[in-house]
């Protein structure tokens, strides 16, 4: 079985990544808005109605600005955690909110969903893998270290979302405040690009397939220096640079792309993903 996954927009302008089977799908944060989020799926020929819920990772606004209309339109059901809830101000909501508890498992559909804590200077702060029967998907952004719960989860995953938010050496000499600086890199902000290096040259799995590098920094990184660095696992997986600006295109994970050597680096074409998948 395929899981499809794409990244709608990734950065502190907002953040929304998608994650679906042949018939349910969900999506992770909602940081952009209703409209752009209808028209970036209907780019990439992802249909909207196979949206079963959404899931939010922290209340910071890049993650939750096109919550309340998305979820109102399409009566979507929201999970978010208790705690990230009460800072959401959810009240009497015209959709239904159902709470997370961390490590236990949500279905939807033929898709579960795994929250567990991350270090992120939000209330409750989660990351989520999201699974399908045999395939596995991390979403493991805004992360201020990596732990061993990263570490126990990214080694599951056939395709992940991964942070790489600041080369160290443009934020050291940017224009940042100093608090601001070490808010980022003081172990509740964000990853790093070394930081992201590091994890992935060690504990890359080997049927890890796809590698999607996320919420990079707008005046703090260079998609083009992330580019550069993870192209050491070229051979090894496709990799990825998502944009702040775009979606990326609709990725297909599934078995036959689980290797290291013979890469399936084949993109979901639009119209027929629209046809057979939906």
């Amino acid at each position: 079985m395929s899981l499809y996954i794409s990244s709608l927009n990734s950065g502190s302008n907002g953040n929304c990544y998608y994650v679906g089977d042949e018939r349910d799908a969900v999506l992770i944060d909602a940081g952009i808005s209703c409209r752009e989020t209808e028209k970036r799926m209907k780019r990439s020929g992802l249909s909207i109605d196979r949206v079963r819920a959404v899931f939010i990772s922290h209340e910071h606004s890049d993650h939750i600005s096109g919550l309340r209309v998305l979820a109102k339109k399409y009566q979507l059901p929201v999970y978010v955690t208790a705690e990230t809830g009460k800072y959401l101000n959810l009240g009497r909501e015209p959709y239904s909110i159902h709470f997370l508890r961390p490590f236990e498992q949500v279905q939807i559909g033929g898709i579960s969903v795994t929250p567990f804590p991350k270090a992120h200077d939000a209330s409750d702060p989660h990351s989520f893998l999201v699974a399908s029967a045999t395939i596995k998907v991390g979403v493991f952004t805004d992360i201020g270290v990596v732990c061993d719960q990263l570490i126990h989860y990214f080694k599951q995953c056939h395709a992940v979302f991964l942070e790489s938010n600041y080369d160290e050496e443009m934020l050291e000499k940017g224009n940042y405040p100093w608090h601001l600086k070490n808010r980022i890199r003081g172990g509740k902000g964000h990853l790093s690009n070394r930081q992201a290096f590091e994890l992935v040259l060690a504990h890359r799995p080997p049927f890890m397939s796809h590698l999607l590098l996320s919420h990079l920094s707008k005046n703090n990184n260079c998609p083009d220096l992330v580019r550069k660095l993870f192209s050491h696992f070229d051979d090894h997986m496709e990799v990825v640079v998502a944009s702040r600006y775009n979606e990326t295109a609709v990725y297909n994970i599934s078995e036959n792309s689980l290797t290291g050597i013979h890469l399936d680096r084949t993109v979901a074409n639009p119209g027929q993903y629209q046809l057979t998948l939906f």
